[in-house]
């Protein structure tokens, strides 16, 4: 037997799900199959039967729907351009007022 996978994704293992869904795999078997070759690394039964459920529901999508809410973290491409900006023009912004007027939480600044 092979040794178990190592290096992955999530959108790998989704798509593993949905291609032996695909199939016409039981859930139960398509969990072991994962279990198998990812071994440590592999999502939960949970997880495997919420998108063997989705997929079951005509879902075709493997990415993360957007969700409401608070972001998970301020740290993205945008952010860090806003806060470049603001050092460009003035050199001795601080932590506090560059949050402030980014609107963004200090910790995030840094």
């Amino acid at each position: 037997m092979a040794p178990p996978i190592a290096v992955w994704s999530k959108l790998e293992m989704r798509a593993v799900v949905r291609f032996l869904f695909a199939k016409g795999t039981k859930c139960s078997v398509i969990y072991r199959e994962i279990v198998e070759n990812y071994g440590e690394y592999a999502m939960s039964m949970i997880q495997v039967y919420q998108w063997w459920s989705w997929f079951k529901d005509g879902r075709t999508s493997l990415q993360d729907e957007l969700r409401s809410g608070r972001p998970n973290t301020a740290n993205n491409d945008w952010n860090t351009a806003r806060v470049d900006e603001l050092i460009k023009v003035d050199r001795t912004v601080n932590l506090k007022e560059s949050s402030l007027k980014i609107d963004i939480p200090k910790t995030n600044v840094y």
